[in-house]
């Protein structure tokens, strides 16, 4: 009995993309925490209303359906809309503008059927050649980037749309990307504190509901061993202990390259400790099944994983009564 609701346990805290419908079926019906959805998922209106009610049905428990759709750059229904504008272009147009443009957003995604955005995307775009934020930040200072989280936020809440604000501790000075590597930020806390993760302490403030931890090598948090912050307990500590947040802390894609070098199981077992609640895994193949299973073994043998596992349960829980989810 007691593996039956660990194992809805371990399955909440994963979601999961729906590139094989089979295993997500499977998955769904073992409690699965979520689905994301990217661009080859949405042809048409009817299609995509019709795939997000399936799943909705077919869920042992009512899942988050969510999206990343910041606007513009990383928008992920071109097939059926034409692009809007990015963060800072539409930041840039004024605080109306960025409001309607934000506005819209999540009224579509209700309209759907979607229920969590993995936006706003809160990085301070310090570095000109950065090549993953650029555009998707609202600006280069941290200023006029909590403007823009502010009514995105908000614009967000008002349509039912869990805001989830990225990429923590902020991705604004990297020079690489994630995606293909591990990069690495190599600024002083106090640097740090006073301008990227200055959006998230805002944020925080403002009772977010969730935030995503990027893989990114910060030396503030660790300087001997080279870690993703996704799977520190030193960045994850810090954002649970010194900033105080009570909320949900999902990584970003746990098959990026700046975390895949660590392998899925050890990297997912030692962000739990860290204090991670979620995961984003964009494939639903047979191996992430593997993985899931993998973990409910270890967790077996584990006590402190099992306390940590329960302790994310209930935050996970709290944020789906909170949006009726549940």
């Amino acid at each position: 009995m007691y593996d039956y609701f660990m194992k809805k346990m371990i399955y909440q805290k994963f979601i999961l993309g729906v590139n094989d419908k089979d295993n997500l079926l499977q998955a769904l019906q073992r409690g699965l925490g979520g689905v994301i959805f990217f661009t080859k998922d949405i042809q048409n209106e009817d299609q995509f209303k019709n795939l997000v009610l399936g799943i909705k049905n077919k869920a042992l428990i009512p899942p988050f359906l969510s999206i990343d759709q910041e606007g513009g750059r990383v928008e992920r229904t071109e097939n059926i809309r034409p692009k809007r504008l990015s963060a800072r272009y539409a930041f840039e147009k004024g605080e109306k503008f960025l409001k309607e443009q934000a506005e819209e957003i999540s009224s579509e995604l209700n309209n759907w059927g979607l229920n969590l955005n993995f936006a706003p995307c809160v990085d301070v775009n310090t570095n000109p050649d950065n090549p993953i934020i650029g555009e998707r930040a609202f600006a280069n200072n941290p200023y006029d980037v909590i403007k823009g989280e502010e009514i995105f936020i908000e614009a967000s809440r008002k349509n039912c749309i869990i805001p989830c604000v990225k990429h923590f501790p902020g991705h604004g000075d990297a020079d690489k990307d994630s995606h293909l590597t591990l990069p690495k930020i190599d600024l002083s806390l106090e640097e740090m504190e006073k301008v990227h993760i200055k959006p998230f302490k805002e944020a925080i403030k403002n009772d977010i509901e969730m935030i995503m931890v990027a893989h990114l090598h910060c030396t503030c948090f660790d300087k001997e061993e080279n870690l993703p912050t996704s799977l520190s307990a030193n960045a994850v500590g810090y954002l649970r202990n010194t900033l105080g947040y009570r909320g949900v802390v999902i990584t970003d894609d746990m098959v990026m390259k700046g975390v895949q070098d660590f392998g899925s199981l050890e990297a997912c077992i030692m962000a739990i400790k860290a204090g991670v609640d979620m995961f984003i895994f964009r494939n639903s193949d047979e191996d992430t099944i593997k993985l899931i299973e993998d973990l409910l073994l270890a967790v077996e043998k584990d006590d402190e994983l099992k306390t940590k596992i329960i302790e994310s349960n209930e935050r996970i829980l709290k944020l789906k009564k909170r949006y009726g989810i549940l």
